[in-house]
């Protein structure tokens, strides 16, 4: 069985950051304590002097494309790109083709995982305005939870018929979670647009089309519905400000019925970004103004909103250089989503005991995820080494990507990822794969 020994790390996990060692053996963290001593010339020693090791990011948000949509990522490409940004387990979105609304199509993506995928892997169920008996044959114990458009998006899966919508609140025990847009706002001024601009709709008026009250009528039913059928509701991607007054934080995440999370993107970019980014920031929902990004963090930050995820969604530069009409929603993240948020722990805007806590721990407690999102002995090894003074700059040659682009295209970031361990094995190392059969099947405490 192997083992290595991480030496004079500067160990993050669970609101504290402390000096010590930690050894792996086989799959699983065996010990961790201030000095620990290689008792076998076969252990391999990694000297950790100077660098933040914490768990492994979960993402709880990914769209990798696959089946169907292939030409823009795949599971192997993207969670390659993922296990390089620090990003060990994800979960993934229904909108593929064909959607995950069925058993069998679900299976079958968990089959192609099984073979390709470099990260630890489930999937979101998708649910639509008539396959409730397919929601009912899901197994909650294997699966992360149900995936519901309330705003369409990529895909084109809005469930959309308020009976429906409420039967699935009132039968499943499965974690719903939302895309939230008011499907007749965004379509009342999108038409107004339309008519004034043609086809040269400029992508400044993203926002305003995708608007807060869009989102905001959208969030406030799906919460007034799970309050009144007692269903487990997380928010996806919220993106105003306005929004993050529909959730407390007077109550433990682990008690919530009621959750949600912020995007990489809405924490980094503002609207002022749409002249020089242009459709390359076009997501659903729309990126808003400098106030509601500002609002967003304070919600992070006093834990109103629960999670950091990315939302990664690509689409290949063509399709996105299309113009405001046709160009599609969505962008790829998961290989620069923790520089980008370690880059704002060097801004002064957020500590790493936070970052942990709503990038690692967070997405475990929710989704209760079995022994990982934790650097706990008898936990899985799922492990990030930070360099955080190691400056680089994001490049076409190294942007992992099948997309090939990234909105951070010439970013520099202050940290560097410098390994990842995945169940124990190290699988990256600077820009090095190694094992690429380490990822297993999240499981789940329910």
């Amino acid at each position: 069985m192997k083992t290595t020994l991480i030496k004079n790390a500067r160990i993050a996990n669970e609101g504290t950051i402390f000096k010590g060692d930690l050894l792996i053996k086989g799959e699983y963290i065996e010990q961790i304590d201030e000095s620990i001593s290689a008792k076998s010339s076969d252990v391999v020693v990694i000297d950790a002097e100077a660098k933040l090791l914490m768990p492994g990011v979960i993402d709880d948000q990914v769209h990798f494309r696959q089946p169907g949509l292939t030409h823009k990522a795949d599971i192997a490409s993207e969670s390659k790109a993922a296990i390089a940004g620090g990003i060990t387990s994800f979960i993934e979105m229904p909108n593929t083709k064909p959607q995950t609304t069925t058993v069998e199509n679900l299976e079958e993506k968990f089959e192609i995982a099984s073979k390709t995928s470099f990260a630890n892997y489930s999937f979101m169920f998708g649910g639509t305005n008539n396959n409730l008996d397919e929601i009912l044959k899901v197994d909650t114990k294997t699966v992360a939870g149900l995936k519901l458009f309330l705003g369409s998006s990529t895909g084109n899966m809005l469930v959309d018929d308020p009976e429906v919508l409420e039967k699935i609140f009132k039968s499943t025990n499965m974690i719903i979670s939302v895309h939230c847009e008011d499907e007749t706002t965004i379509k009342q001024n999108l038409k107004k647009d339309i008519e004034k601009y043609g086809d040269d709709i400029p992508i400044g008026r993203h926002p305003i089309i995708r608007s807060e009250e869009a989102c905001y009528i959208s969030s406030s039913k799906a919460i007034e519905l799970a309050k009144k059928t007692g269903a487990r509701l997380h928010v996806f991607h919220l993106s105003t400000g306005k929004e993050t007054q529909l959730f407390t934080n007077k109550i433990p995440l682990k008690d919530k019925k009621i959750t949600s999370e912020v995007c990489v993107h809405h924490l980094w970019f503002s609207d002022e970004d749409y002249e020089k980014k242009g459709t390359l920031i076009k997501w659903n929902p729309a990126i808003k103004t400098k106030t509601d990004r500002k609002k967003l963090l304070e919600a992070l930050l006093n834990d109103r909103i629960d999670v950091i995820a990315t939302d990664h969604a690509p689409h290949t530069l063509k399709e996105k250089q299309n113009n405001y009409t046709e160009a599609p929603s969505g962008g790829p993240l998961v290989q620069h989503a923790l520089p980008a948020i370690l880059e704002m722990y060097h801004q002064d805007k957020i500590s790493i005991e936070k970052i942990v806590e709503k990038m690692c721990h967070n997405p475990a407690i929710l989704f209760q995820i079995e022994k990982r999102g934790f650097i706990k002995e008898g936990y899985f090894a799922d492990l990030v080494l930070i360099d955080l003074n190691n400056p680089w700059t994001v490049k076409k040659d190294n942007i992992l990507y099948k997309c090939g682009w990234s909105p951070f295209e010439g970013t520099t970031f202050k940290s560097r990822i410098t390994h990842t361990f995945l169940n124990g094995t190290l699988v990256y190392n600077n820009f090095k794969f190694f094992n690429t059969s380490a990822a297993k099947r999240l499981t789940f405490n329910r």
